[in-house]
């Protein structure tokens, strides 16, 4: 075992000193030990139950004859960092999570790992590090939050509606009683934020590649299924040491395929296009933004969640959750069958006795929401390497739009303008300057994008931009814009008055620009000097990658 290195032999009698130092008896050291890998603390909402859940994973692992020891990684919640300097860091700590993880379990030779995440970049984060590590694992979230009625019309709200309600309390529509009211309604329970955003897309992920069980991405935080679901991976952890399964035998070029199937039919994050491409370049998986987009026209997409939809995930859980839609997928000839998953059987096998129960939120393969996938790649001179936009939570009449740019190079400047009344209809909002390197961090703009939409311009207006997107965001916005501005990618020639055309249908972006033009603006126009960058945003802006690379640190 990994842990030999430390508990067995002469020359090991210090590290078992330490060791029981903490109260660990022989027996104990002579069974498998565990890493818990939980990301609590004490400011995410998401994070509230994980101590319950780390404790219900030890029972399990406790149960089945192995030695839990717990450490934790740090989280960013990122609601509380949206629409100021906060959200700089957003992204840089998943790479941060990645590297702690590592060092803690190669300084501490565990066995067996099983991850606790929750919330948006630490999922990944998580899964970059498994895969790094190459030991076996099985990952359980803390699931997320439900999503309850509010007035009359019996809509249920989600963070985003608060978000929405911030722009429509400055367009008018909404008194400030009414926003008090959906800020105390939105965010009933702990959990993750209630629709299918970048945490709960990504928890879906996981169990389509198949390092999750089932449940994984839907159990509500507050349901005993939950709890219980945290003590099946503790056992499992045991059943896959003892077998000897590791990442590497689950995270294969099929499993990854899965992966971009399910995100298309769940209509998952624009985000999981970014934590994809960095998880297969830890494995050495080619990933191509190119291929999304051939999974994408051949995938149905089969589910409408927040923000493209009225449903949340408790609606998804009830009708049969992730695994139900990959039976869907899987018996349409969609999913491959045969990969290897931590319950120790194939995807065929776990799909066996999955199937919708009838709720109306999972639509059948042969009556999708779509017929094509959640998610489009756009290509074109606007974005050589490629851009992303969330196409199911695009309305129909904005899937192809041409509008007169309004450039900003920064989100704050953005958000004045559309709060001052100054983005009409037929305009297309562009922030740059906010990219992975560029801001440095590569923001979310679920500001601006909600303000647009609280305002009532979300089938009137478009947004562009180097950085991202929440996955609360609806409407035409298009992220990732790759090269970003700081590299002097085109997006930092755009001017304002510029005539933009969009075709997510047909994969486009495009400015109606001659060569000849974006040759002289590259020649007369400088990109913007950055300064004043110190410590972690200084040193991630020196060594990330750009998007299309999933902004994932050089080697």
């Amino acid at each position: 075992m990994n842990s030999d290195q430390i508990t067995e032999g002469v020359e090991r009698a210090p590290q078992r000193s330490l060791l029981k130092a903490m109260g660990l008896t022989q027996k104990e050291l002579e069974r498998p030990l565990i890493g818990i890998v939980n990301s609590f603390n004490e400011v995410v909402p998401g994070h509230t139950q994980l101590p319950l859940i780390a404790q219900a994973v030890k029972n399990g692992v406790l149960a089945a004859g192995g030695t839990p020891l717990e450490f934790n990684t740090i989280g960013v919640c990122d609601g509380l960092a949206m629409g100021h300097r906060g959200m700089k860091y957003s992204l840089c700590t998943r790479e941060l999570i990645a590297d702690s993880v590592e060092c803690m379990v190669n300084a501490h030779c565990f066995d067996g790992l099983v991850f606790i995440p929750n919330c948006d970049k630490i999922v990944p984060g998580m899964i970059m590090a498994a895969a790094r590590l190459n030991l076996p694992a099985v990952f359980v979230s803390g699931g997320p939050m439900l999503s309850l009625p509010e007035g009359e019309n019996g809509k249920c709200l989600d963070l985003n509606s608060v978000f929405e309600g911030v722009g429509a309390i400055k367009a008018g529509k909404i008194s400030p009683a009414d926003l008090t009211r959906l800020e105390e309604m939105a965010c009933p329970t702990c959990g993750s934020c209630s629709g299918m955003f970048t945490a709960n897309s990504m928890n879906c992920l996981t169990e389509a590649i198949g390092l999750g069980l089932e449940g994984n991405g839907s159990i509500p935080a507050v349901y005993a299924g939950r709890t219980r679901l945290a003590k099946l991976a503790g056992e499992k952890i045991m059943e896959l040491v003892k077998k000897n399964i590791r990442v590497s035998d689950i995270l294969t070029p099929g499993a990854f395929r899965n992966a971009m199937v399910v995100d298309m039919a769940l209509g998952c994050s624009s985000n999981t296009v970014l934590h994809l491409a960095a998880i297969a370049r830890e494995v050495g998986i080619p990933f191509s933004l190119s291929a999304l987009n051939e999974i994408s026209s051949s995938t149905p997409n089969l589910c409408r969640l927040a923000p493209a939809g009225p449903h949340h995930m408790q609606d998804l859980w009830s009708d049969g959750g992730v695994y139900a839609v990959m039976k869907e997928l899987l018996e349409g000839g969609l999913l491959d069958g045969d990969c290897l998953t931590v319950t120790g059987q194939t995807v065929v096998e776990n799909l066996q006795n999955a199937g919708r129960r009838g709720r109306g939120v999972i639509r059948p393969l042969d009556n999708p929401y779509s017929a094509n996938g959640g998610l489009a790649i756009l290509f074109g001179n606007l974005a050589p390497n490629g851009a992303v936009v969330k196409r199911s939570a695009v309305t129909e009449k904005m899937l192809r739009f041409r509008g007169t740019a309004r450039v900003f190079d920064t989100e704050e400047a953005a958000v004045a303008a559309i709060f001052g009344g100054q983005i009409k209809a037929g305009d297309v909002v562009v922030i740059r300057y906010e990219g992975p390197c560029g801001g440095p961090g590569m923001r979310e703009m679920l500001g601006p994008t909600s303000a647009i939409a609280g305002m009532g311009l979300d089938d009137k207006v478009a947004l562009l931009t180097d950085g991202r997107f929440s996955g609360a965001t609806r409407g035409a916005a298009i992220g990732h814009i790759s090269p970003e501005a700081q590299a002097g990618g085109p997006i930092a020639y755009l001017k304002d008055g510029d005539i933009i055309d969009i075709d997510i249908n047909n994969y486009a972006l495009n400015a109606d620009l001659s060569d000849g033009e974006w040759e002289k603006r590259r020649l007369s126009m400088k990109l913007r000097v950055q300064e004043g960058l110190s410590g972690y945003l200084k040193r991630y802006a020196r060594n990330v990658l750009s998007a299309d690379q999933g902004a994932a640190f050089k080697d």
